[in-house]
């Protein structure tokens, strides 16, 4: 059990700054870098599921900042004031925004709304609103499963149709799979969806 500055048991002080927003909710920025991702987990997950994800990116040079949320939270609101709080990191140039299920969904118009900062979206599982996506102006990842009842492969593909003024819009769907936004990340696809992520985001970082 981890004691002190904590964000869910799983990320301390050792792993990068602690800080609280809002009722006191605790957030943490690991890694170091130039090019900053805000992650922002499903509505049943918790910062320890996208741990993975984020050893992977820190490892390879970004800036991630990860925080808890209130079921009452609106993703989308608190996605973009941590984009906002990431981007006055000192040397954050851009971002990344990247969620699960509600937050893959949210994730669009939270990088409508946060504008030129914004590198990429990568989603996870999200049904993102068709009118959001149509407007989306920036690279777009989607990854999911085949079966989900949630961001399957008839959702990702309707955002993937709509989205087409993204300039890069790749989409990776699962065959025969159910997997729930960070539960990929916990299958043997895990690995190949963690290199799809980081390829992704190199690529499009500037």
């Amino acid at each position: 059990m981890a004691t002190g500055p904590n964000v869910s048991g799983c990320f301390t002080e050792k792993d990068g700054k602690i800080f609280t927003y809002g009722d006191d909710m605790p957030g943490v920025i690991t890694g170091h870098g130039p090019v900053g991702v805000v992650i922002t987990y499903e509505r049943n997950g918790t910062v320890c599921n996208w741990r993975p994800l984020s050893d992977r990116l820190v490892a390879a040079g970004y800036r991630v900042l990860l925080y808890a949320r209130k079921r009452t939270d609106l993703p989308e609101d608190v996605a973009v004031a941590m984009g906002e709080r990431l981007s006055k990191e000192k040397g954050v140039k851009r971002l990344f925004l990247v969620g699960g299920s509600i937050g893959a969904t949210s994730a669009v118009p939270a990088a409508e709304k946060l504008g030129s900062k914004v590198a990429g979206v990568v989603g996870l599982s999200g049904a993102i609103d068709l009118a959001d996506a149509s407007r989306l102006t920036v690279p777009l990842l989607q990854i999911g499963s085949e079966n989900d009842g949630y961001g399957g492969a008839t959702d990702l593909q309707r955002s993937h149709d709509a989205a087409t003024k993204a300039p890069d819009n790749q989409l990776h769907v699962v065959k025969g799979a159910s997997l729930h936004a960070s539960d990929l990340f916990r299958s043997p696809h895990g690995p190949q969806v963690l290199d799809l992520i980081v390829a992704f985001m190199d690529r499009h970082k500037g």
